[in-house]
Parts: C-alpha cells; sequence; structure tokens
C-alpha cells in the first residue's frame, strides 16, 4: 500500500478521533453562536480559541493553494451561495441567511475534518429542506461506506440520493482521504460518479479496514456550475442559487464505519 493510502493503525485511529471531537466541539459552539447580526469573523476568533484551547491548531490557517495566498482563516465561513472556501470577514449575518462553516484541526500530527451547514434565525421551508437533504446525502455516503464496497458505491450513495430530491451536487469538488495531512493523496471520495472518472484521476478503490476519508455532498439548488472569486479562495454558483455542505470524517473497520468528528 502506498504512503497515499496509509491504513490506520487503531493507536492512530484514537489519535483521529480526538481531533475529530475537537472539531465537533467546535461546532457544537457554532450551533449557539450563528445568529443575525454576528459576523463571520467572530465565528472564526471563536473556533481557533476552541481549538487551540483544546490543544490541538487550525488546520486550515495558512493552507497552501498553487498560485494563491495562503488561507487566512481558521474555519471556512461559506453564505448562502457560497460552496466552499468562503473566507471570513466583517460581513455580518442576517436573519434566513444560511452558512456553512468548515473547520479542521491537527492534533498530535492527525487531521480532523467537518463541515455543517447552519441556518440564520428562522429560514423558508424550502431552504431548509436543502439543508436536510444534503445532510441525510452525507449519511448515505457513510451507510455506503462498508466492505466489500468501492468508493464507486460510495460516491453513487450521495448522486442517488441527490438526484431522487431534484439538487445538483458540485463536480468539480470531493471529499478526500485524512490522515497526517488534510488531503491524503490518491483517494478521492466524489458526490457522483462518470463514466470516465479515471481521466479525472479518481481511483475506484476497494474499501478497506484502516481507511481514513472525509465524505462531504456539496448539494446546490440549481445548476452545478461554479465560479471562484477574485479571492482566489471562495466558491459560489454561477446562477446564484442557494447551496448546503455537511461532512464527517469517518474510518472503514470490519463493521459499521466509525465517524470520528462527533462529539
Amino acid at each position: 500500500m502506498s504512503e497515499a493510502l496509509h491504513l490506520k493503525t487503531a493507536e492512530e485511529i484514537a489519535i483521529m478521533r480526538e481531533a475529530g471531537r475537537i472539531v465537533a466541539v467546535a461546532h457544537q459552539e457554532m450551533r449557539r453562536a450563528v445568529r443575525p447580526g454576528v459576523t463571520t469573523k467572530e465565528l472564526d476568533t471563536l473556533v481557533e480559541t476552541i481549538i487551540r484551547d483544546h490543544g490541538a491548531i487550525p488546520a486550515f490557517l495558512g493552507y497552501p493553494k498553487p498560485n494563491s495566498p495562503n488561507y487566512p482563516a481558521s474555519i471556512c465561513a461559506s453564505i448562502n451561495n457560497q460552496l466552499v472556501h468562503g473566507i471570513p470577514s466583517a460581513r455580518v449575518l442576517k436573519e434566513g441567511d444560511i452558512i456553512s462553516i468548515d473547520i479542521g484541526t491537527v492534533y498530535r500530527g492527525y487531521v480532523g475534518d467537518s463541515a455543517w451547514t447552519y441556518a440564520v434565525g428562522e429560514i423558508k421551508p424550502q431552504v431548509q429542506r436543502l439543508l436536510d437533504v444534503t445532510e441525510q446525502a452525507l449519511y448515505a455516503g457513510i451507510r455506503a461506506s462498508v466492505l466489500p464496497h468501492t468508493i464507486r458505491d460510495v460516491a453513487l450513495a450521495v448522486q442517488t440520493y441527490v438526484d431522487k430530491h431534484g439538487y445538483s451536487v458540485a463536480r468539480e469538488y470531493t471529499g478526500h482521504g485524512v490522515g497526517k495531512v488534510m488531503h491524503e493523496k490518491g483517494l478521492e471520495v466524489p458526490n457522483w460518479w462518470p463514466r470516465r472518472a479515471q481521466e479525472r484521476g479518481w481511483t475506484n478503490h476497494h474499501l478497506q479496514v484502516g481507511m481514513t476519508y472525509a465524505i462531504e455532498p456539496m448539494v446546490i439548488a440549481g445548476r452545478a456550475e461554479l465560479r471562484e472569486l477574485a479571492d482566489q479562495w471562495t466558491v459560489v454558483t454561477r446562477d446564484g442559487s442557494l447551496c448546503a455542505h455537511f461532512e464527517h470524517t469517518i474510518a472503514i473497520t470490519a463493521d459499521e464505519p466509525m465517524i470520528l468528528t462527533l462529539p
């Protein structure tokens, strides 16, 4: 097995479980803190404090990207039609907004990674439906993460659930292997599976005990067409439609998958 597909030992998974627990604690605080009138920078500061108070460091802060500035914050805070990688700022959340908050930690050399989309105050029923479908698509992918399935089975479980409810999945962005680095090379976990997946660099790995990866449905109410903003990080829907993002990091076991990013 190559280093990129390193199968984790029980000891490594225990450390990743603690990294994930810290992420979950931060998300618990986000559930309380997300409200009209708060800024995304205030949320970022709060999460960084929680991560460091638990003996971890923010995985996103300073994260490199080719030909772009390093990521400048501890969370990704993506509002309404922002799909992923929204940079925290002085922007104030308003009643009826939705915000995807992606949080990553590094604890004792291992990464925890989870994202959740939150309602800001009261939201419309159709917006709540988007959040509910995206969250359930995540759990569909988790349920499919069992032996003797493959990555394709996981991807199709997410895609089938989203398609059934009339939404689109983001096709340019995928889940990923997680371990000593945020994105382990050679292990992509897409939210759909095209006929020519190999041309995209995706490998249909058979699941094995000790694999650890993030499943993260990114679901769009409108068309699955995206663009990147001038900050070279924030990704938005081209048609301005709302989108949601839910993510857990899991470990493959001989039985049911272990969700590592729970409290």
